[in-house]
């Protein structure tokens, strides 16, 4: 009974990697989001059970998922939104530390809030049609 934990994990290891490996970019960016905002909801239950290491984990995970998110914009293509992208980012990054540092659920919640209209948009948008590209590679094109 006790490898079962075990084995759970090691399951969502190879499902998740599996799902990284066949997806598309659209959906990976859509896989960060859900990812980071996964972490801070479960920052928020440690913080809240007081579990200090976890929620430092927790919190570094979705620094570095944020991370992720920022290294994949192109100003070039991109556009002004790629840019107020990064600003935005750099923000939540900022934030999710002093949460961090402080233990502060607001903060948190501010962070997900932001986030969480950005990764709404991105659903919405759905796959670029046929080019493969993903959407926001085509945000400052002409109509």
């Amino acid at each position: 009974m006790s490898n079962i934990p075990k084995a759970l994990q090691q399951y969502h290891q190879v499902n998740t990697q599996s799902g990284v490996a066949y997806a598309s970019p659209h959906r990976l960016i859509q896989m960060l989001m859900d990812g980071a905002l996964e972490r801070i909801a479960v920052a928020k239950g440690c913080i809240q059970r007081q579990d200090i290491v976890a929620k430092g984990k927790q919190i570094g995970n979705a620094v570095d998922i944020i991370g992720g998110l920022r290294e994949g914009l192109n100003g070039e293509v991109g556009g002004e939104i790629a840019v107020n992208l990064d600003a935005l980012y750099d923000y939540m990054q900022r934030r999710l530390l002093e949460a961090n540092l402080h233990g502060d659920i607001a903060i948190l919640d501010e962070v997900a809030d932001l986030l969480r209209p950005i990764k709404e948009a991105w659903d919405v948008i759905g796959e670029a049609p046929e080019t493969g590209a993903s959407p926001a590679s085509t945000v400052d094109r002409p109509a």
